[in-house]
């Protein structure tokens, strides 16, 4: 019994340790493509920040999900019988 609880705690911080890794590698990568785009076309500037900023905020749920799942798993574990 202790055994799973320890490998639960486990995987809920791989999950939620590397949905944070992810996200914030994708955010780096879409900011600095950001920036080469509007430097190289100022004009689209206006549109190519709302499509980032959209992304962002896809990119930022995909991350949280992790985390209510991670939770989910560290406070109401289905697998743990009782």
């Amino acid at each position: 019994m202790e055994n799973i609880l320890g490998l639960v705690a486990l995987a809920c911080g791989l999950i939620v340790g590397l949905g944070a890794v992810g996200a914030s590698i994708g955010i780096g990568l879409m900011g600095g493509k950001f920036l080469e785009s509007s430097a190289r076309q100022p004009e689209l500037m206006n549109e190519l920040q709302a499509k980032m900023f959209i992304l962002a905020g896809l990119i930022d749920a995909a991350f949280l999900i992790g985390v209510a799942i991670a939770l989910l798993f560290a406070f109401a574990n289905p697998f743990v019988l009782k």
